[in-house]
């Protein structure tokens, strides 16, 4: 993936984590998704024609419709209002292939940063896949995930691509990082469920009443 279609990834992730925060309206985050979608499907097609059977071009490329489709399912769905149930569907297919993109980029490319970005997209899918698939009550903890890696596995990246610093982020950093993200990955869990439980005991409180 280009280091601009990753930056907007980034937007992408943080636009739909406040969507599931309630801070944005569903139509207009699906607006965002239409637009974000049409680039990462677009670019693979050029990367793909102009590649000259190069198959690791193609590959790259390949991991690039993963986003795009689901971009594009995401505002299709929320500016419809059909029943999201195929994204999380969806997203489980996707959650699995990513498992096999990060194991090339640890087996072929021996590239650590992007194995753990990876897998960590490919953890954001499985929630998606629980969420609006099997529908489990995980609506603010996969917006607090989408939020972290909308900066952690995307943004900052990017960014650090375009101005030719990725390269210096060494292995202390990168474990440092992806320990400290798995850490707010359960401090955000924790919290939500927390959350969750009170208002359940509300609820039933109010019902006693």
């Amino acid at each position: 993936m280009s280091s601009v279609g990753l930056m907007y990834v980034g937007a992408v992730l943080f636009v739909n984590s406040l969507m599931l925060f309630g801070k944005i309206n569903g139509k207009s985050a699906g607006v965002f998704n239409l637009f974000v979608g049409a680039i990462q499907v677009i670019s693979p097609f050029y990367l793909i024609f102009t590649a000259n059977g190069d198959s690791w071009t193609i590959f790259n490329a390949s991991g690039i419709f993963l986003f795009g489709l689901t971009y594009l399912y995401v505002g299709i769905t929320n500016l419809k209002n059909y029943d999201p149930s195929g994204v999380g569907w969806y997203s489980l297919w996707v959650a699995i292939l990513a498992l096999g993109y990060a194991g090339v980029n640890l087996i072929y490319f021996n590239d650590v940063k992007f194995t753990i970005i990876w897998l960590m997209w490919s953890f954001l899918w499985t929630l998606f896949y629980l969420l609006l698939a099997v529908k489990k009550d995980i609506g603010i903890f996969t917006g607090c995930v989408a939020l972290i890696q909308s900066w952690i596995t995307a943004a900052i990246p990017a960014f650090l691509i375009l101005i030719g610093q990725w390269d210096a982020v060494g292995p202390k950093t990168t474990w440092g990082v992806t320990i400290l993200t798995i850490l707010l990955f359960v401090v955000a869990y924790w919290s939500t469920k927390s959350s969750t439980s009170s208002k359940d005991q509300a609820s039933n409180i109010k019902l006693r009443a």
